[in-house]
């Protein structure tokens, strides 16, 4: 059994944060996270719910669905 989100919870994802839309980090739980507070533009949302960012400290490490968590800013 897998944990992979249904797809009609990807598509909301992918409404929720459209590519371009400025998010802020909420919550990483990765040694490498940028840190909370940290925005920065969506550049995608993936197939098993991950959300691409590139972080306005140039990192680029993806929010994962169920396990970290960002919010809309912008």
């Amino acid at each position: 059994m897998n944990n992979f989100p249904k797809p009609y919870v990807i598509q909301s994802l992918k409404e929720r944060y459209p590519v371009g839309c400025t998010v802020e980090l909420v919550q990483m739980n990765d040694r490498y996270a940028p840190p909370v507070g940290t925005r920065g533009k969506v550049i995608a949302v993936d197939d098993i719910g991950t959300i691409h960012v590139k972080w306005d400290n140039g990192s680029t490490l993806g929010v994962a669905y169920g396990e970290d968590s960002c919010k809309v800013v912008g």
